[in-house]
């Protein structure tokens, strides 16, 4: 009769461990981050939570007892209200405006900073300090000492010339949050179109010349397209960032005259601290974070392209 015998464990590989053992090891390596997790769940999620379950209700703070039950009557409304629409375009106008505007100016100082000259590291400084200045403290920095129509700086040097002086805010006020939003972001495309400019072969430009390539043909032909993974870069970041613009909005124009410069965040903000309606707001809160999971899903697989085609190229 023959007789079974269980299977000798095979000897074990240096340096494994087992199963159990693992598995604790790496809840052990995770438990300092507990604290932190549990943080951003607390003033993160929490808070969503409630504010999905208010945008299915009709609640409205300056009307005691107006809170019931409407299921999906609110995003119905945050649809087909044309206000949505009027901030949801101007905050597409803004973004790609600002962005390429920013970019433009950023590839522009970014070649003329990758040369050498007297006082590069002092230029460099002072191109790059707009962009550490907070976005309150420059919106109310331009409204009040770059285009006030009395002592603004801007009108000043327009009477030196014999113009009238012009109220931007009022009459140009898509230009004026566009100018700010440029004013503070160029430094930080110029950094990114920088170092890229920094990494390119001097080899590559060298035999350029040699071949008697001019400036202009060297740069279209050799490196813009070595640019193109940097540029990409600075666009994407730069939208993420630029559409989420609230500060300089609330310092400059308070999204006026009228609903001119009105895009989603300030709408919210509107609907929420101005109007009252929680469950409004909470609805198009909702549609506005979907909407910004989205766009930044699609901008982040983008930007995994980016280093993987750069990281090929190397």
């Amino acid at each position: 009769m023959a007789t079974l015998v269980p299977p000798r464990p095979g000897p074990m590989m240096p340096g494994s461990r087992p199963p159990a053992t693992a598995r604790r090891e790496a809840w052990q390596r995770r438990l300092p981050l507990a604290p932190a997790l549990l943080f951003m769940i607390i003033v993160t999620q929490i808070p969503f939570v409630f504010t999905v379950i208010f945008s299915f209700q009709s609640w409205n703070l300056v009307r005691p007892g107006s809170q019931h039950w409407v299921g999906l009557g609110n995003y119905a409304n945050v649809f087909t209200d044309s206000a949505f629409r009027s901030a949801l375009f101007t905050e597409i106008e803004m973004t790609l405006l600002a962005v390429a505007i920013s970019m433009v100016l950023g590839i522009g100082l970014a070649v003329l900073l990758d040369r050498k000259f007297p006082g590069r590291g002092i230029v460099r400084t002072l191109l790059i300090a707009p962009f550490l200045i907070m976005p309150t403290v420059a919106g109310l920095l331009w409204k009040t000492t770059m285009l006030d129509p009395v002592y603004g700086i801007v009108n000043y040097l327009l009477r030196l010339v014999g113009a009238a002086p012009v109220d931007f805010v009022s009459h140009f006020p898509m230009a004026s949050i566009v100018t700010v939003l440029v004013w503070q972001w160029t430094p930080f495309m110029m950094l990114i179109v920088l170092a890229g400019l920094q990494s390119q072969s001097g080899e590559v430009l060298e035999a350029a010349r040699v071949d008697g390539a001019g400036p202009w043909t060297t740069f279209r032909a050799i490196t813009l397209p070595h640019l193109r993974a940097y540029i990409e870069l600075g666009v994407l970041l730069g939208a993420i960032y630029l559409v989420n613009t609230f500060d300089v909005i609330f310092m400059t124009t308070q999204g006026g005259p009228g609903t001119a410069t009105t895009n989603l965040p300030y709408y919210l903000y509107q609907r929420a601290f101005l109007g009252f309606d929680v469950g409004q707001a909470s609805a198009l809160g909702v549609v506005t974070v979907i909407g910004t999971i989205a766009v930044a899903s699609v901008a982040l697989r983008m930007l995994f392209t980016v280093f993987s085609t750069t990281e090929g190229r190397a």
